[in-house]
């Protein structure tokens, strides 16, 4: 895996994470009771944003080390996807 692979990776892996860590802990100003005129009931009164980036960023550098690994030492290669035996084919 190349160093520009590699990034991209992490930057899939990172997002991915975020958003599902996003939604957790999130206090709606429906919530609180505190709704500001023109904006939704659903709309975060605290998000905690800084504390979820944080988490991401060691819950993705957890995964991506597992799937670094996996395609470094090629436990899992693209021959082993090739369930209709289309790459076979080619040669």
């Amino acid at each position: 895996m190349g160093i520009t692979s590699a990034i991209v990776l992490y930057a899939v892996v990172w997002f991915m994470t975020f958003f599902i860590v996003l939604p957790i802990r999130v206090q709606t100003q429906g919530d609180v009771g505190d709704i500001v005129p023109g904006t939704h009931a659903g709309a975060p009164e605290t998000h905690y944003l800084r504390q979820k980036a944080w988490i991401t960023t060691g819950v993705a550098a957890v995964i991506w080390s597992i799937i670094a690994v996996i395609v470094v030492m090629e436990i899992i290669t693209v021959e082993d996807l090739d369930w209709f035996g289309v790459l076979s084919e080619r040669q």
